[in-house]
């Protein structure tokens, strides 16, 4: 199997493969070489015809805390990876540039892990944050344990939801409103209730069920899968969910444009945690 920086790629079974994030000491926050890691990976599980399940799991006490908001080495969209999309203007000022930049590294390959030929099982454990959300709704299946949470707190930011803005599709109109507007973490169970989580099942035995889940689902035909899970993201896509992420999507660049003109920074520092929070000074 090849090697990444951030994720671990396991073979638990011929017709199963596991991505499992492995950024522990960032909570598995996504930066921009966990993305194209993680793309790399279900490319290459989508090519191999032995293959007829992917699981996505994170290592650590979390699933994901969301989108690294911190510097890095490589952060640089269409420079340090290749792009995927078909947006460009990475290098162009202002809102050209940032919409080019989110568009590639949030809106277009979320919407190409959605779309993946085979059926995906997001594996959630712990806290499920943001972009953690997106990452998971991009499965198809969710299994959470006990002690998952799940919280999108980016309108304390001043952002209108995340990028992926399916919360209406997830929850339902009025519990994505009060999920949005509280920023309140609510518990596996919650999330059960409201359908966006398929079963909840004890910490303990979490890899273990989600294995057996992916083992019976390997066990129809590859074909079959293929085109059922096509068949369900046509329905959805035919109810309009495309052309809502993409309205979303440019209110969420509208929220980003007027922070930086009101705080100098695309987000409302108010809302940022302590170790991702600008100084006053750094933020005029």
């Amino acid at each position: 199997m090849s090697s990444f920086e951030t994720i671990l790629v396991e073979r638990p079974e011929p017709a199963i493969v596991r991505v499992v994030m492995n950024r522990p000491e960032a909570r598995n926050a996504q930066n921009l070489q966990m993305t194209y890691d993680l793309n790399a990976a279900f490319d290459a599980a989508v090519q191999d015809d032995a293959v007829k399940v992917i699981i996505l799991a994170g290592n650590g006490p979390h699933f994901s805390s969301g989108h690294d908001l911190r510097p890095a080495g490589k952060n640089t969209a269409g420079v340090d990876f290749p792009p995927i999309g078909n947006w460009g203007g990475f290098a162009e000022p202002n809102a050209h540039g940032r919409f080019a930049r989110e568009q590639e590294i949030y809106l277009q390959i979320t919407r190409r892990w959605r779309n993946l030929a085979k059926p995906t099982i997001a594996e959630v454990h712990g806290k499920c944050i943001a972009g953690g959300l997106m990452l998971a709704w991009a499965c198809d299946l969710i299994v959470a344990s006990d002690d998952a949470q799940f919280c999108d707190p980016v309108v304390t930011m001043g952002v209108c939801g995340v990028e992926w803005f399916v919360h209406p599709w997830e929850l339902g109109a009025r519990k994505a409103k009060e999920f949005l507007f509280t920023a309140d973490s609510w518990s596996a169970e919650e999330a059960h209730q409201l359908g966006m989580v398929n079963q909840v099942v004890p910490r303990a035995e979490l890899s273990s069920r989600v294995l057996e889940l992916a083992r019976r689902i390997a066990t129809k035909p590859s074909f079959a899968l293929k085109l059922t899970k096509e068949a369900v993201n046509r329905s959805v896509d035919v109810m309009g969910q495309p052309a809502a992420i993409d309205q979303a999507f440019a209110l969420h660049q509208l929220c980003h444009a007027h922070n930086l003109q009101e705080f100098g920074m695309i987000v409302d520092p108010s809302g940022l945690h302590p170790s991702v929070r600008k100084p006053p000074a750094a933020a005029e």
